[in-house]
């Protein structure tokens, strides 16, 4: 199986996992520079990383070629291209316009995939931006999911390969914040039917269960840590995947 984890532009590099593909994110209001640099220091460490490109943030054409060009100059090759759940700063509102520009030529490209929906945009609207974007994509990075037979049935239907978004090990109650947070209705219900102790919300969950229960369909997955990177890390090491 190949583990990937997600960072922000000023987590501490040191305290990095051994996993080769690192993804930084670019959140809204936040310094594209600061995720650029962030990347081009993680290629000089000999990992490959993964900046976020959200077409809401990016206040203009100029400024998305600015921050391409930064990160393919530092060695940078490959990219994630997603919406970006804010108002738009400048003319892109949609991960589509950012692909359509051929800035991203000859990078791997990563697309989001939203297998219960986003709370950005209608299923109707999601279901055509993935086929349009299809076209440019390498694989699919999926948000991250408790309930396993959305994810399985959103595998079945793709031509690319599907990263599975997971967590690292969370209190159940934080995992219920941010579900809420993107959306994710079907594994809200999961969590509250399947744990409704108060004690089982304050014990800490891993994503153990739901990787033996996908492994079978997928062997890409993605690690979201909320914060939790020292916990990820004791069980990256533990399951030895690090």
């Amino acid at each position: 199986m190949n583990f990937s984890i997600e960072i922000g532009p000023k987590t501490d590099l040191a305290t990095l996992p051994k996993l080769k593909d690192v993804y930084i994110t670019m959140l809204p209001g936040g310094d594209f520079k600061e995720t650029a640099n962030q990347a081009v220091q993680l290629v000089k460490k000999g990992f490959n990383p993964i900046p976020h490109f959200p077409a809401r943030s990016i206040e203009s054409e100029n400024q998305l070629k600015e921050y391409v060009d930064i990160c393919k100059g530092g060695g940078v090759k490959q990219a994630l291209i997603i919406g970006g759940g804010r108002e738009p700063a400048g003319k892109f509102d949609s991960s589509f316009q950012l692909l359509e520009t051929g800035y991203f030529e000859k990078m791997k490209i990563g697309i989001a995939g939203h297998p219960e929906g986003s709370p950005d945009i209608s299923d109707s609207d999601l279901e055509k931006a993935m086929k349009d974007k299809k076209p440019y994509a390498d694989y699919i990075v999926t948000q991250w999911l408790l309930d396993p037979q959305p994810i399985i049935d959103f595998i079945s239907k793709q031509t690319v390969p599907v990263h599975v978004g997971i967590t690292g090990p969370l209190k159940i109650s934080s995992l219920i914040k941010f579900a809420n947070i993107v959306g994710a209705k079907n594994s809200i219900n999961f969590l509250k039917s399947n744990f409704s102790k108060a004690l089982d919300l304050l014990k800490p969950k891993d994503p153990n269960d739901l990787i033996d229960k996908l492994k079978d369909h997928t062997e890409h997955f993605h690690i979201y840590t909320f914060g939790g990177l020292k916990e990820t890390n004791k069980w990256l090491k533990d399951n030895n995947y690090a």
